[in-house]
């Protein structure tokens, strides 16, 4: 197997259960994958399907009632610092600058200052926020906090970064200038992403491959390899029209 298509982590047979009212909720059915190194994979599906506690699961927030996870060969429990994740809701810290907000993990992880500033400076750099390093959360707009919060988990140097509905707060435009961004960083760094989204455009747009997920309780319903369309991809290319098409009459999903 080349380097290329190398599975990283596998999930096999994750499930998990809620007690809601007494009754329990299965949110998350046998869902198996395998991602591979430094692939974009996107996870496709409704709103309120599970998508969000697989993904807590692979970050060790959550842990699951049955089925196992592997990184690089070794069983996961917990969380995990090779698994970096980047929230909708970005809980940037209002009281810190941009470069404090990015440089908070190495911080905590007690390396000084200087080496913490340069590794920082980095990663800001690498999203276009130069310039922005002492500017506070409330100064920035919802694009500009997304970059933040995206130089905060590529400088802790995850293997693989989570991505759970980045841009699903964000208007159209921004949204479109966010998805260049991600995959101009994603290009450069070449980090395996995981990115979960219920906008099919936006998984076609994106992915090396794209797990679709049924309503709840998720299961996966099918896998797609996109390795057919060329980058950088056009929205009026007639494959990308058709896989697009070919996805949407096989969910809930809206076009």
């Amino acid at each position: 197997m080349d380097q290329k298509n190398k599975v990283i982590l596998k999930l096999e047979n994750i499930s998990k259960s809620y007690i809601v009212k007494n009754d329990v909720k299965l949110v998350v059915d046998k869902v198996s994958m395998e991602v591979r190194d430094n692939e974009f994979l996107v996870v496709l599906g409704p709103g309120h399907c599970g998508k969000s506690v697989l993904m807590n699961i692979i970050a060790g927030l959550e842990t699951p009632n049955a089925g196992r996870l592997t990184l690089d060969g070794e069983e996961l429990h917990g969380s995990d610092k090779r698994i970096g994740m980047v929230f909708q809701t970005l809980n940037l810290m209002p009281w810190r600058t941009v470069m404090g907000n990015v440089e908070f993990g190495l911080e905590i992880a007690g390396m000084d200052k200087t080496e913490r500033r340069k590794i920082a400076q980095k990663y800001i750099d690498l999203v276009g926020l130069t310039g922005f390093e002492n500017a506070y959360p409330h100064q920035l707009s919802g694009g500009m906090k997304q970059r933040v919060g995206i130089a905060r988990a590529y400088t802790n140097s995850p293997e693989i970064l989570l991505m759970d509905e980045p841009f699903g707060q964000l208007d159209a435009q921004t949204r479109y200038a966010m998805q260049e961004e991600v995959l101009r960083i994603w290009e450069q760094e070449k980090r395996t992403i995981i990115f979960v989204t219920n906008n099919i455009e936006e998984a076609v747009y994106l992915a090396d491959r794209v797990v679709l997920l049924s309503n709840c309780p998720a299961q996966v319903k099918q896998v797609y390899d996109l390795s057919v369309l060329s980058r950088p991809r056009s929205m009026t290319d007639p494959e990308f029209l058709r896989i697009r098409k070919d996805i949407s009459d096989n969910t809930d999903l809206a076009l």
